[in-house]
C-alpha cells in the first residue's frame, strides 16, 4: 500500500529547491519596506523642498518691499533734511543781512550824531565869546544877566525833563538785556516815553520823539551777563542824550538872544 505520510513526487508538490536558496523570500520581504520608505523619503524632501523655496520666495519678497520703504523714507527723510537746511540758511542770511543793516544804521546815526555834537559844541563857543562880550558892554551886559538868569531857570527844567528820561531809558535797555523780565515791560515804558515827548513842550523843541524811536529800532547794545550796572548797556542812548544836553546848553542862548532881540 501506498503509505500517504510519504507521497509520491505527484505534480502537484511545489518544485524543490536546493540548499541554500530559502534566504530569497526574505530579500523580497525587506525590499518592499525599503523602497516605500524611500519613496516616503524622496516625497517628503520633495515637499520640503518647496516649502523652503516658497519660504525663501516671500522671505525675498518681504526683504524686498521692506528695503524698499527703508530707501523711500530714507530720501524723503534726505530731501526734509535739505529743505530744512535751505530754509535754515535763507533765514541765517537774512538774519545776518538785518544785523548788517542795523549796525550801518547804527554807525551811520553814531556818526552823524558825533557831527552834530562837533557842531553844537562850536556853536555853543560861540555864544560863550558873544556873552563875555556882552557882559562887559554895561546896560547890553546887565540886560544879558537878567535874561540868562531867566533861562537858567529853563534850563533846569529842561535838565531835570533830560534826567527823567535817561532814569526811563536805562530801565527800558535794562529790561531789554534781561531774559526774565517781560517784553511788555518794555513796550510800556517806551510807550510812555513817547508820549512825554510829543506832548511836553521842553521835548517838543529838542525833537526827541524822533531820537527815541531811533533808540528803540537800533540800540540792542548790552553788557556782558555779570553787568549790574545800567550805564554798561545801550550806546545809541548816551549819544543821544549827550546830544539832548547840548541842545539844551545851546537853546538856553538862543532863547537869551531871542529874549533881547525881542527887548531891543
Amino acid at each position: 500500500m501506498n503509505n500517504l505520510n510519504e507521497p509520491p513526487g505527484w505534480n502537484i508538490l511545489p518544485n524543490r529547491r536546493e540548499p541554500g536558496e530559502e534566504g530569497g523570500r526574505w530579500n523580497y520581504a525587506l525590499l518592499v519596506p525599503m523602497l516605500g520608505l524611500a519613496a516616503f523619503r524622496w516625497i517628503w524632501t520633495r515637499e520640503c523642498q518647496k516649502e523652503i523655496e516658497k519660504e525663501k520666495k516671500e522671505y525675498y519678497r518681504k526683504h524686498s518691499s521692506l528695503q524698499k520703504d527703508l530707501e523711500a523714507k530714507y530720501r524723503d527723510t534726505i530731501t526734509e533734511s535739505r529743505r530744512t537746511v535751505a530754509h535754515l540758511e535763507l533765514e541765517l542770511e537774512k538774519e545776518r543781512n538785518r544785523t548788517l543793516s542795523y549796525r550801518e544804521a547804527l554807525v551811520s546815526q553814531s556818526r552823524k550824531l558825533v557831527e552834530e555834537r562837533r557842531s553844537l559844541e562850536q556853536e555853543q563857543e560861540k555864544l560863550e565869546r558873544e556873552k563875555q562880550v556882552l557882559l562887559r558892554s554895561g546896560a547890553a551886559g546887565n540886560l544879558y544877566q537878567s535874561c540868562l538868569a531867566k533861562e537858567e531857570e529853563w534850563q533846569k527844567r529842561a535838565n531835570a525833563l533830560l534826567k527823567e528820561f535817561e532814569d526811563g531809558l536805562k530801565e527800558r535797555q535794562e529790561i531789554y538785556c534781561s531774559l526774565v523780565v517781560p517784553r511788555s515791560q518794555r513796550l510800556e515804558i517806551e510807550k510812555n516815553l513817547l508820549v512825554k515827548a510829543a506832548t511836553d513842550p521842553v521835548a517838543l523843541d529838542l525833537h526827541m520823539e524822533n531820537g527815541l524811536k531811533d533808540i528803540f529800532k537800533h540800540d540792542n547794545y548790552c553788557g556782558n551777563l555779570m553787568n549790574r550796572s545800567r550805564s554798561q548797556n545801550g550806546r545809541l542812548m548816551w549819544l543821544y542824550l549827550r546830544y539832548w544836553e547840548l541842545a539844551i546848553e545851546l537853546q538856553k542862548f538862543k532863547r537869551v538872544e531871542k529874549a533881547m532881540l525881542g527887548t531891543r
